[in-house]
């Protein structure tokens, strides 16, 4: 069995990235796991305001807590969907896709790919933007117990950590909103 591949922008790192990359480790049968970060070049802007190291230090504190062994990797978007799977490639490498989203799912096919579906569970609740917008009411409040009862329900509890101790929540509370991108 190949390496396996998981692919999300991770703003941030939320339990169905969790289930994403525990579905890698299974389908890997011990072989390796790479985690790339999507939008690597994005950072403090409404739908991305975590930096790339920011989003890799999250995902790597949630695999040390769980004792998860994987690599990440960071890809810059090119905005050229026909060319990103084999943009992308030069940073992950190759193997089979692990993920949940149709769209990447159909690009990773067309070029070829072995891609392996994981059913999206808690949907309503583990948006990306629901998570930001959660994260951004929080930043208001100044009460760490109170943002580890919130966000425990949708948040590993060493993302949360990171969060609170990078002080890094203030973020989500300095943009303009509105429903953004997932």
């Amino acid at each position: 069995m190949p390496r396996c591949i998981v692919l999300g922008r991770f703003q941030p790192f939320h339990f169905g990235h969790a289930g994403l990359v525990h579905a890698a480790v299974e389908h890997a049968k011990g072989d390796e796991v790479v985690v790339a970060i999507g939008s690597a070049q994005a950072g403090w802007e409404a739908d991305n305001p975590w930096t790339a190291e920011e989003r890799q230090a999250m995902i790597e504190g949630w695999a040390t807590e769980q004792g998860v062994k994987l690599t990440v990797v960071q890809v810059e978007d090119i905005n050229d969907p026909p060319n990103w799977v084999e943009h992308a490639t030069k940073a992950h490498g190759t193997g089979t896709l692990v993920t949940s989203d149709g769209p990447t799912m159909d690009l990773y096919r067309a070029a070829g790919w072995d891609v392996h579906e994981v059913a999206l569970s808690e949907r309503e609740t583990l948006e990306g933007w629901r998570v930001r917008q959660t994260v951004r009411m929080l930043s208001t409040v100044m009460d760490d117990e109170a943002s580890r009862t919130v966000l425990a329900p949708s948040v590993p509890p060493a993302v949360i950590e990171w969060l609170i101790e990078a002080d890094a929540m203030f973020r989500c509370s300095t943009f303009e909103t509105g429903v953004h991108a997932g």
